[in-house]
C-alpha cells in the first residue's frame, strides 16, 4: 500500500460563500445565522473538526464566530505568547491574489485568545499581527475598532469577532467580492483545525495557500 504523497487539499483552490449579514454587529455580538457556516476542507483529510465556524459580511465590515466544542481543560492563553497560546488565528487578503507567495499590503493577520486581556487577564484579546516574510504591511489601525467577544461554555468556548471595514485595507465589497481567506484554530488539547491546507504547509506566510470567501447576498 503505497503512502499519500500530497495532501488532497492541496491539490485544489477552495472557495465558499460568505452570505450577507444585516447590522452584522452589535452589543451581544455577531448577527450569524446557521446558513453563515464555513465548510473545512480538512475534512477530506479525515481530520477532526472541532470548531464550528462562521462568517458574514457587510458594508460595515467581517464578522465571524468559532464555536470550539469537546474541551475538558481550560484554554492557556497569554497576550506575550500568542502564537504558543490556544485561540484562533484568521488571514484575508482584500484582493484575493492567489498568485503571490508574499504578503502585500492588503493581506492580513488577526489573533483571536478567549483569555490573556484585561487586569486579571480572564477577557478575550484581539490584536493584528504582523505576516512573516511580508513584502508591504497593511496600514495602520487603532486596535480599539477591532471587536471581541468569548463565552465560555462547559465544553469550549465562543469567539466572536468583528473586523470593521476601515481596518481592512482595500476592504472593497462592490468592486472586490472575493477575498483570500484562511484560519487556524491552534488548541493544544484538541489539536489544530485549518480552513484548507494544514500546518504542514507555510500558509501563514504565503497567501498562495490560502482559500476564497465569495462575499454574496
Amino acid at each position: 500500500m503505497s503512502e499519500r504523497l500530497v495532501a488532497p487539499t492541496f491539490l485544489f483552490r477552495f472557495a465558499a460563500p460568505c452570505l450577507y449579514a444585516q447590522d452584522i454587529w452589535s452589543a451581544k455580538g455577531a448577527n450569524l445565522t446557521p446558513k453563515h457556516i464555513l465548510p473545512c476542507f480538512g475534512e477530506l483529510e479525515g481530520k477532526r473538526i472541532h470548531t464550528e465556524v462562521r462568517a458574514g459580511w457587510s458594508e460595515a465590515g467581517l464578522a465571524f464566530v468559532f464555536h470550539i466544542k469537546g474541551k475538558t481543560q481550560a484554554p492557556w492563553c497569554r497576550d506575550s505568547r500568542i502564537d504558543d497560546s490556544d485561540g484562533v488565528q484568521i488571514w484575508i487578503d482584500t484582493r484575493n491574489t492567489q498568485n503571490i507567495h508574499r504578503a502585500g499590503r492588503f493581506c492580513h493577520r488577526l489573533a483571536l485568545l478567549p483569555l490573556g486581556n484585561g487586569r486579571k487577564l480572564d477577557e478575550p484579546l484581539i490584536s493584528l499581527l504582523a505576516i512573516n516574510r511580508a513584502k508591504e504591511s497593511p496600514r495602520e489601525i487603532d486596535p480599539r475598532q477591532l471587536q471581541i467577544k468569548c463565552e465560555r461554555k462547559h465544553d469550549g468556548y465562543v469567539l466572536q469577532a468583528f473586523l470593521p471595514a476601515a481596518t481592512l485595507t482595500g476592504f472593497n465589497p462592490t468592486e472586490q467580492p472575493a477575498i483570500g481567506f484562511t484560519y487556524a484554530v491552534l488548541d493544544r488539547e484538541l489539536g489544530p483545525q485549518c480552513f484548507t491546507v494544514g500546518q504542514e504547509f507555510p500558509f501563514a506566510e504565503d497567501p498562495s495557500l490560502w482559500g476564497t470567501l465569495n462575499l454574496s447576498k
